[in-house]
């Protein structure tokens, strides 16, 4: 790659000087941890069926005995014996019910109680019932079954350890069961293992049982569970540490908070999260309404665990020794927003992972400061616009068939959007109506412990700001992509009358106009400035005029970046004010310097010029054209992303046919 002149003399310069600069990676956020463990998992839904939401019956309680005790032991096998008590309600007149069991997983041995015979093939267990049962009946079924000895990503045995995996749809690999989130229902679990092992599962642990150097540990969850979030864990020799949140909205009510880890992790990590786990407990439930469950749990587990966190119902499972702040964060308001109200539908994930995203800043916001929170949320939205895949957060299909994990848990879509979707809906209804709206979603009476669709949330918001915002959702959550702002402005007059001519112009492409409300800086040439808000209108063009008392030297659109999904650049075009027009070719400093991952440049032309703007790395390559055009006498300020950069010293250079200059900048993330 060519090198310019003065490109070379300044890397000369900066190799030959003293100058050290240090980089410190920043730990990876949760929401992306928990995204790039699930699509390295890569798990392939050849065996997910269209059997479901649309059964005519619902499960009410899902009752297991397992037989695991030769899993915790040499050769570890994957294969177990196992029986299940299906407890469901009738909706439509019906004498038989199928379940998910995929057949390279499950063999089903005999069924029993209400059931009478069974065919399994094509991942579906049909079973035919003694009678014809009528609406709002109850029927018990019970299901012998065994598991093959086969890895099959969703039970795990080996090395004394063993757990289970479900997300999205792996439940049917290890239980018959309706796997899909929008059949919620309780879950018992009673499992046999050797006498050292140390096991969790859902819900409170009832009772343990022990005979010579047997162990039965019965497990039972008071609140409704997606099968998604149904799991178990258990190794032998496990660590375990209880501690216990004194709930202070009910007086009295101990929270157990159960640690399982394995020997050999940081124990300053574990303890950081054991001490910040009691106030973000709290503070998460004065945002969102108390803590909704009896226990809650985290347990680390082997290399074999595919994913970073799993927010599995009140056992949340991590990577070994991933006892990451942030992760934690993510994973656990989980909690409310999955596991709580969790999705009807996978075409709602983002009401999962988008939200979990956006309350990894709400903790940074509580621990240090709405600047924190800010930084994240610019970083969430320097990633998205970095790796946009050009889909809307609502997919309707992904209601009917799953797509793949690698669609299903996109980062910069399902996680990152949703996080700065959130981030820009408190923008438009301001702090005190968006906290109501997040507390009134979590608390409502009528979706605790039930499914929610993305339509309920929409309503939600309508329903607290008693106006209506389906715009909002209309642009940013069934639309893809963003707006792509060229704007243009022109200074003219005399004092003591000054005049602003603003056009804003939206040129994306493949997706909507967007209507927001945006702030417009004006800095004046005695270094005041005023802030005013306009209404950008779901128009290509549209022309705003400001009349002012003193005369501007500049205009800056969205100063504070609260419109943070967007790309503009804002050009001043003519000055009828002889001393605002560039007398020379100019480039100044980038704006923050050192910067993650958007920085402000700014040049000037004192006529109209050819430009280039690129960016090079330390060792003279080009990296970036941000500018590769004809431009009109004016000052410029373009917006940067360098988030597909990482972290180092980088130079930006400009160039004209006249005129040609270099700066340095920094990117630290």
């Amino acid at each position: 790659m060519k090198k310019p002149d003065t490109l070379i003399l300044l890397l000369e310069f900066y190799l030959l000087s003293s100058i050290c600069f240090t980089l410190v990676a920043q730990t990876a956020s949760g929401g992306k941890l928990c995204s790039e463990g699930k699509i390295q998992n890569n798990q392939i839904l050849s065996d997910a069926s269209l059997i479901t939401p649309h059964n005519p019956f619902n499960i009410i309680h899902y009752k297991l005995d397992f037989d695991l005790y030769n899993n915790f032991l040499t050769p570890f096998p994957r294969s177990f014996n196992a029986s299940e008590v299906v407890t469901f309600r009738v909706d439509t007149a019906l004498n038989s019910i199928h379940l998910d069991a995929v057949n390279s997983s499950l063999v089903i041995d005999s069924v029993s109680m209400s059931a009478v015979s069974f065919t399994h093939s094509n991942n579906v267990l049909n079973i035919q019932l003694d009678n014809t049962y009528q609406p709002d009946d109850t029927v018990d079924i019970k299901i012998y079954y065994h598991h093959l000895n086969v890895n099959d990503q969703a039970f795990y045995a080996a090395n004394g350890f063993v757990f289970t995996t479900n997300a999205p749809e792996g439940a049917r690999r290890w239980l018959p069961s309706v796997d899909h989130p929008s059949d919620k229902a309780t879950f018992e679990l009673i499992a046999k293992m050797p006498s050292n092992v140390k096991f969790g599962s859902n819900g409170r642990l009832a009772d343990s049982t022990l005979a010579a150097d047997t162990i039965y540990h019965h497990w039972i969850s008071r609140d409704p569970i997606a099968t998604y979030l149904m799991t178990l864990s258990g190794k032998v020799n496990y660590n375990l540490d209880i501690i216990h949140w004194q709930n202070p909205f009910s007086q009295g009510d101990s929270i157990p908070i159960r640690f399982y880890w394995n020997s050999g992790e940081s124990l300053v990590n574990l303890n950081n999260i054991k001490t910040k786990i009691i106030p973000m407990m709290t503070h998460f439930s004065e945002l969102f309404g108390e803590y909704p469950f009896e226990k809650n749990g985290f347990a680390t587990l082997n290399n074999q665990f595919p994913w970073s966190g799993m927010e599995d119902q009140t056992l949340i499972h991590l990577c070994p020794n991933c006892w990451n702040e942030d992760l934690v964060a993510h994973e656990f308001a989980h909690q409310w927003f999955g596991d709580l109200i969790s999705p009807a539908t996978w075409s709602d994930v983002w009401l999962n992972e988008g939200f979990a995203t956006y309350c990894e800043a709400l903790w940074l916001e509580y621990t240090n400061g709405y600047s924190a929170y800010k930084q994240e949320i610019n970083i969430h939205a320097g990633n998205y616009l970095g790796s946009n895949p050009g889909w809307p957060i609502y997919n309707p299909v992904w209601a009917e068939v799953t797509p793949d994990i690698n669609t299903l848990y996109n980062y910069a879509i399902t996680y990152l959007k949703g996080s700065c979707v959130l981030h820009m809906l408190r923008y438009v209804v301001g702090d005190s109506l968006f906290f109501e709206i997040l507390n009134s979603y979590a608390a409502d009476p009528g979706l605790k412990y039930e499914i929610v669709t993305t339509a309920d949330f929409n309503e939600k918001v309508n329903s607290v700001t008693s106006e209506d915002y389906d715009w909002f959702f209309d642009q940013w959550v069934y639309s893809p992509n963003h707006p792509v702002y060229q704007n243009s402005y022109s200074i003219s007059g005399s004092g003591p009358t000054w005049q602003i001519d603003l056009i804003v112009n939206q040129i994306q492409q493949n997706t909507v106009l967007f209507k927001m409300p945006v702030d417009i800086k004006i800095e004046f040439i005695d270094a005041t400035d005023t802030t005013v808000t306009v209404i950008t209108n779901a128009v290509a063009s549209q022309t705003y005029n400001f009349q002012l008392d003193k005369e501007p030297a500049e205009l800056i659109f969205d100063p504070d970046r609260d419109i943070v999904l967007k790309v503009v650049n804002t050009v001043l075009v003519s000055v009828d004010v002889n001393e605002n027009i560039p007398a020379d070719f100019s480039l100044e400093q980038n704006y923050p310097n050192p910067f993650n991952p958007t920085t402000t440049i700014k040049y000037s032309l004192p006529e109209k010029e050819f430009v280039t703007l690129k960016i090079f790395d330390v060792m003279g390559n080009e990296v970036n054209t941000v500018v590769n055009e004809e431009k009109l006498a004016g000052t410029y300020s373009v917006e940067y992303s360098a988030s597909g950069l990482a972290s180092g010293i980088y130079f930006y250079q400009f160039t004209t046919a006249k005129y040609t200059d270099t700066k340095k900048f920094v990117i630290l993330k």
